[in-house]
């Protein structure tokens, strides 16, 4: 260091000022930049402006002379240098970086002005800490005191050091912001090396930065919620209008499934049953073999030959039916209900989880009860040789099929046996002496059908294909519309017939389905289409959305004059919002309860109707993708197909039917193409982490 340092008094701290603060052109000046700190020589003088020749490479710019600071004016009688390289500066680039000042002096000049609490200007200051005040030793020192150093404070061409209370407060503070920098830096890295992160052992910050992400791509936060540096790292991704990129992003991080719903995210479905409300679930259970209010006027008929039909994987059993045959030598159809109220009260924990489902979520994967397992599967269901509460409807029909007499009740039954469809095919197309139920069962319910079809139902009966997934593998099901599904749906829509017919006799409000009438194509139109897919696609094109309300009304498709949905209290919500309306009304008399008024009853059926609209979107999108992700196994296949009408003759977008498959597609067809015209069906692209598919249809 240079040796005044150590002698000279206090009275000589402070140097003289510079000969003059005014810019001239040739000086050397320091500029203040946001972009950083340059150096720069003054070319000329353009009022309270100044052109400059800024650093090495000489490049010409006009700033304020506010942003300069004087280091050194030219001497007199010098030539105007050409750049900071020129005569008389001779500055070297290598000469003023960081590592050239010298750490020891710096400190040492920091002690002495500390301790004199003087100010100086940059001539003596450079001076202490490099010996000398040359072109280059003040440049040196302006790039230092301009930089991120915190011991000195430099204003107004003043430099005064700081105490060393406020150096340690600054320190910290740097040292936060330094630490705060790193995250910054790790977090642009994870989003660019995409690779997967250990969330759990990441700061909460990032942490939490993930969670919006995750938010943001399921629709619970939109893209202005998001905290600004988030906005900024997605944008700089180009991730902030692609949201189906920025969840193959979050793949990529392995902190998205593939296969998980956006759409599903943050609902109700994605967390499961609360640990208290299994509790309940598992307290309910035990309680079923106690006598429960209104367990003694309940009709026995476990004695009837009550089966279950449903498929295989089936383990919620909703719904039974049984076949009476009256000393009159009538027969009554009679339909056993599940009867989940007997254990759920309304208003409870889980009869509002149940309200907040609105159903059960049927998914490829597997089904999400409305109610926990242990109860739908359980006690509510109707298992074979299992005495269960039920609500049991039963009705005679007309030589017509016309309903005649009819009756509610709750009840006990027993289900005799349970059947899969294939295996109730067989018993209804063999009849066997000893067994003949079904087959009298499907000759009545067929006669009820025929009714309803005069009455102007609409039969669209279609095999029907379903992805599945098993073991993470896509499959494909048909179902295919056999004597018996077609006898178990007939039993259910006249279930919900009787239950309407019931409820307009009694004025009780419910929540019925209805749909308007729809205008249909003439029947000459009709007739010169193929019977089948094409014909239905014509027809379906016409037909309104279903209405749900608490007035009865005709149900146009169904061919009802009122309709409401009554027989799976297990799976749907409304229907055992029905079973208490039925037993309200019915047991009034005793208990002193009311039923619901109308507006009572809208307002809850607005509540779970939006539950069971999210719901059905959530099965849409999980079966859209299935789809896809079944293509792409099935990528280089063909099908053909049937064309049946077009979606956007624009874009050649039509709606195609593949029998193989079962399903109804949207494809790029022949601009002529024509209904019943057949197609051969190939993928063009698909790529389901997209939700991309483009299947393309030529001529067969």
């Amino acid at each position: 260091m240079h040796a005044s340092l150590h002698c000279c008094p206090s009275s000589t701290l402070k140097a003289d000022p510079l000969a003059s603060s005014s810019l001239q052109p040739g000086d050397l000046v320091g500029v203040q930049e946001s972009k950083g700190n340059q150096l720069a020589v003054v070319e000329s003088l353009q009022g309270s402006k100044a052109r400059l020749k800024l650093g090495f490479d000489r490049k010409s710019v006009v700033l304020p002379q506010r942003q300069l600071n004087l280091l050194c004016p030219l001497p007199s009688g010098a030539d105007l240098p050409d750049g900071l390289g020129a005569s008389p500066w001779n500055l070297k680039a290598e000469n003023l970086l960081p590592s050239c000042l010298d750490r020891r002096s710096w400190g040492a000049a920091w002690l002495l002005l500390q301790e004199e609490d003087e100010t100086v200007e940059i001539e003596f200051f450079s001076d202490l800490v490099c010996g000398g005040s040359s072109p280059s030793q003040l440049a040196l020192c302006w790039l230092a005191l301009m930089g991120p150093q915190l011991w000195f404070r430099y204003k107004q061409d003043q430099i005064k050091a700081r105490s060393a209370k406020e150096l340690k407060q600054l320190r910290r503070q740097q040292r936060l912001k330094t630490l705060e920098q790193q995250k910054e830096q790790r977090w642009k890295q994870l989003l660019s090396n995409r690779q997967q992160v250990d969330l759990p052992n990441l700061p909460q910050l990032l942490r939490d930065r993930f969670e919006q992400l995750k938010d943001l791509i399921s629709g619970s936060l939109e893209f202005g919620q998001l905290d600004k540096t988030v906005q900024q790292s997605l944008v700089g991704l180009r991730l902030d209008q692609d949201r189906a990129e920025l969840r193959l992003l979050l793949v990529d991080l392995g902190l998205w499934d593939p296969h998980q719903l956006a759409s599903m995210a943050g609902t109700t479905w994605s967390s499961g049953f609360s640990p208290a409300l299994l509790e309940e679930a598992e307290r309910l259970v035990e309680l079923n073999a106690c006598e429960r209010p209104g367990d003694s006027e309940r009709i026995d008929l476990c004695h009837q030959r009550c089966v279950t039909i449903d498929d295989e994987d089936t383990r919620d059993i909703d719904d039974g039916i049984a076949l009476e045959r009256c000393d009159d030598g009538s027969q009554r159809v009679w339909i056993h209900i599940a009867d989940p109220g007997r254990l759920i009260e309304a208003g409870s924990a889980l009869d509002l989880e149940a309200r907040r489902r609105g159903s059960s979520l049927y998914l490829a994967k597997g089904n999400l009860p409305m109610f926990p397992e242990c109860l739908s599967t359980g006690p509510f269901s109707l298992r074979a040789r299992k005495r269960t509460a039920a609500w049991s409807i039963w009705a005679e029909l007309s030589s017509d099929g016309e309903l005649g007499d009819h009756g509610i009740q709750r009840s006990w039954v027993q289900p005799t046996y349970r059947l899969s469809y294939e295996d109730a095919d067989e018993l209804i197309e063999l009849a066997p002496p000893e067994d003949t139920d079904l087959a009298e069962l499907d000759a009545l319910l067929s006669r009820r059908r025929d009714c309803r079809v005069r009455h102007g139902a609409l039969i669209m009966d279609l095999p029907e294909g379903r992805i599945r997934c098993r073991d993470g593998q896509p499959s494909l099901e048909v179902s295919e519309p056999g004597r018996s599904r077609q006898m178990v749906a007939e039993a259910m829509i006249l279930a919900g017939a009787v239950v309407a017919r019931f409820a307009e006799i009694n004025d009780l409000a419910l929540p019925f389905r209805s749909q308007l009438t729809a205008d249909l194509p003439p029947s000459s139109e009709l007739d010169a289409l193929p019977e089948g897919a094409v014909r239905f696609a014509a027809i379906k094109r016409c037909l309104s959305r279903g209405i749900m309300g608490t007035q009865p009304a005709a149900h146009f498709s169904l061919g009802l004059a009122s309709y409401a949905q009554a027989t799976s209290p297990i799976r749907r919500y409304g229907d055992l919002v029905v079973q208490r309306q039925l037993h309200a009304l019915l047991s009034s008399k005793e208990s002193g309860e009311e039923p619901l008024d109308r507006d009572d009853l809208q307002v809850l059926l607005n509540d779970f109707d939006a539950a069971v609209r999210e719901g059905i979107g959530i099965s849409r999108e999980d079966q859209r993708h299935w789809q896809q992700v079944w293509f792409e196994h099935h990528g280089k296949e063909q099908w053909a197909a049937q064309f049946l009408r077009w979606l956007r003759p624009q874009d050649q977008l039509g709606l195609v039917r593949i029998d193989d498959l079962a399903m109804d597609v949207a494809a790029e067809c022949p601009r002529d193409s024509e209904p019943g015209e057949g197609l051969l069906i190939t993928v063009q692209h698909v790529d389901s982490a997209r939700d991309q598919l483009r299947l393309v249809a030529s001529a067969h």
